[in-house]
């Protein structure tokens, strides 16, 4: 089986290199060698390489800088997802994995957002983002495309707020960490794992997949100290106090609840996922084994 890969240079990119099961042949670009915001060049490597699958983990995920710039943001998250799946309708053959977020949900729904669900994204990048779901999965059915949609993902390595509060825990005393927005933490183990299973599986529609349990930033914040003092990551915690958002104000607006219901796509997937603080620890625990 041939799969190609986007996004390969990022934190996903990554945990999915490293669990690549037996008898596919990845093929895995980063902007190096797919710059995803060129349409002609999304199609073209679909033509010249003819996968069976093209799971398209690149985005553009830079939440605030999106609102500065629309134009790019639309190009990589919207844009280059119609471009694939245009590419592969004309080839008649191959199947679309596309990467999506809880962002594209306003967050005031109160209790967990079903896949099917309305979206009402608050941002450009949750905007682009639904935009991108919405291209391929009319393009290509849920026969022949998956959405999973995912949240608050972090690993081991790139930019993420695992990283971000390990080397502010170290440098600060004290830090001031949103408290009113709820979502869950997820690892990109996990979510790598649920990425094989819908190729494997032939899973297709919108699927969701994250951690269990629910957290807020500051929940998260908190536990990445203790857990990392405990693995011997860090000295000492910072002391975390708790702010509104109103209290840290953003360009983008953020959803104040994100949780999703992923029981269904459990399911489909055959997958039992970790408590987010559990996947917090493997992936602590393979930062210190570095």
């Amino acid at each position: 089986m041939r799969v190609l890969l986007t996004g390969a240079g990022g934190q996903l990119g990554y945990a999915l290199q490293a669990s690549c099961p037996q008898g596919v042949e990845l093929i895995a670009t980063d902007l190096a060698q797919l710059d995803l915001s060129d349409p002609a060049a999304c199609r073209r490597i679909v033509h010249e390489l003819r996968p069976d699958w093209l799971l398209n983990g690149g985005a553009y995920t830079a939440v605030d800088q999106a609102e500065q710039q629309p134009e790019l943001a639309e190009a990589v998250n919207a844009g280059a997802p119609r471009a694939f799946a245009e590419a592969l309708a004309d080839l008649g053959s191959g199947r679309l994995l596309q990467i999506s977020t809880d962002f594209v949900f306003s967050g005031q729904q109160g209790h967990p957002y079903g896949p099917q669900d309305p979206v009402a994204p608050l941002g450009v990048y949750g905007a682009t983002k639904a935009r991108g779901e919405a291209a391929v999965l009319e393009l290509l059915g849920p026969e022949r495309a998956c959405v999973l949609r995912t949240s608050w993902l972090y690993g081991p390595v790139g930019k993420n707020f695992c990283l971000t509060m390990l080397r502010l825990h170290r440098e600060r005393p004290e830090l001031g960490v949103v408290a009113d927005q709820v979502g869950c933490p997820t690892h990109t183990a996990g979510l790598a794992a649920a990425c094989w299973a819908v190729i494997a599986k032939g899973v297709g529609g919108l699927q969701q997949w994250s951690d269990a349990g629910a957290a807020s930033w500051y929940d998260f914040a908190v536990a990445i100290g203790e857990e990392a003092q405990a693995l011997g990551l860090l000295e000492r915690q910072a002391q975390v106090k708790p702010l509104t958002t109103a209290e840290y104000p953003t360009p983008a607006q953020r959803p104040a609840y994100s949780l999703m219901d992923c029981r269904a796509s459990r399911e489909a997937l055959g997958l039992a996922p970790l408590h987010w603080r559990q996947g917090l620890r493997q992936v602590l625990a393979a930062i210190a084994s570095q």
